[in-house]
């Protein structure tokens, strides 16, 4: 029997158990436990994948030119950064770059052994430490849930490999000053890796990008999975530092990291298209706000995020299972337990609004006949 390291539990499969409770429903189980988009992908997109004919060769590992052009552009349309297509490398969706780049920049900076990250967090920032060998740090957030980085203890600053940051943020929904996040990371030499798939999806103003503050010391990462309904295509980039973008792209290279041909030529048409996330947007914003309303009514003290698509409340009496137990038992409807994002945030639920309309309406109905709200 091997001694060596094993595998934690997926924090989604902690839910299976809960998903027959919804069968007894008319319409069954309402799933709002993981952000998997189920709105139709942009017509353009698919058909230009179909199309391509470019199944036969090894697409090169940083990106098609057509496609790093396209992330340019999109990045200058709808952000205002002019940025070269040499700032840019195509990453295999963005949750593979999460999880490989620790171990990548640990090759880079040897004497360094630490990632900082969010204490609420999507698990996988953390998870790219561990499966590296290196420690994992969560940096304390405020009430607004916002990284509080004047918090990091003096001596892992010192050895801080990267900081990442998430804006808008999963699962709470925070738009993070990133302006203070870049400027920390340049005066201490920590380069700051910026998660910002939900960018385009952000309610108290418009989207912003750690790459407004410049290029250096700094890389974006930015995916098709949520904006264009992408996420079985697996495309993202990242784009910033020049020194970075060339270290990790000659890496990658060498671990064979491609995006596969067809799905490049599906990126450049979902770039090249702006109508189809705006549409996506108004059905997000559409959501949320029933939802929140629905649950208000029903006893919960629910708040709408700065951005993203989901909810992220309080539990009543701060038990996060026991709510995610009554919303399955009584509502049908299956949700994340907050602790699946750091232990802060156990206290909490997270309900991603990926569903139609016309599947979100059957929680009116089922919550009319639901028992009150009773721990």
């Amino acid at each position: 029997m091997s001694t060596g390291y094993v595998p934690p539990p997926y924090p989604y499969d902690r839910l299976n158990t809960l998903k027959p409770l919804g069968q007894k429903f008319d319409g069954g189980l309402i799933d709002l436990s993981i952000g998997t988009p189920r709105d139709a992908a942009p017509e353009a997109a698919v058909r230009a994948m179909a199309e391509s004919g470019a199944e036969r060769g090894y697409p090169p590992s940083i990106g098609l030119p057509e496609a790093r052009e396209a992330a340019a552009g999109w990045l200058d349309r709808r952000f205002g950064v002019d940025i070269s297509a040499d700032n840019l490398a195509a990453t295999i969706g963005t949750k593979e770059f999460v999880v490989s780049t620790p171990r990548y920049l640990a090759l880079r900076t040897p004497e360094r052994d630490t990632v900082l990250y969010p204490e609420i967090s999507y698990p996988s920032y953390a998870m790219g430490a561990e499966l590296a060998g290196l420690r994992s740090v969560p940096v304390a957030v405020d009430d607004a849930w916002n990284p509080m980085l004047d918090s990091v203890d003096p001596a892992d600053v010192e050895r801080a490999l990267c900081l990442w940051v998430n804006s808008p943020g999963n699962p709470a929904g925070a738009v993070d000053d990133l302006v203070a996040a870049a400027e920390w990371g340049r005066t201490r030499s920590i380069p700051v890796l910026s998660d910002e798939c939900y960018i385009e999806f952000t309610w108290d103003g418009p989207g912003r990008t750690i790459l407004e503050t410049g290029l250096d010391g700094v890389l974006a990462l930015h995916s098709l999975s949520k904006r264009s309904n992408f996420a079985g295509g697996r495309f993202g980039f990242y784009a910033g530092d020049l020194d970075l973008v060339f270290f990790l792209s000659e890496i990658r290279k060498h671990a064979g990291n491609m995006v596969p041909g067809p799905v490049q030529h599906a990126a450049i048409a979902a770039l090249n298209d702006d109508a189809h996330v705006d549409a996506q947007r108004d059905r997000y914003f559409e959501r949320l706000n029933y939802v929140a309303g629905l649950l208000r009514s029903g006893g919960l003290d629910v708040e709408l995020p700065a951005g993203g698509f989901y909810l992220w409340l309080r539990a009543p009496g701060g038990d996060a299972w026991a709510l995610t137990n009554w919303m399955a038992e009584h509502l049908g409807v299956l949700v994340s337990p907050g602790e699946f994002y750091g232990p802060a945030g156990s206290e909490h639920v997270r309900l991603a609004l990926v569903d139609s309309m016309d599947r979100l309406r059957l929680i009116e109905q089922r919550l009319s006949a639901a028992p009150p709200l009773s721990f």
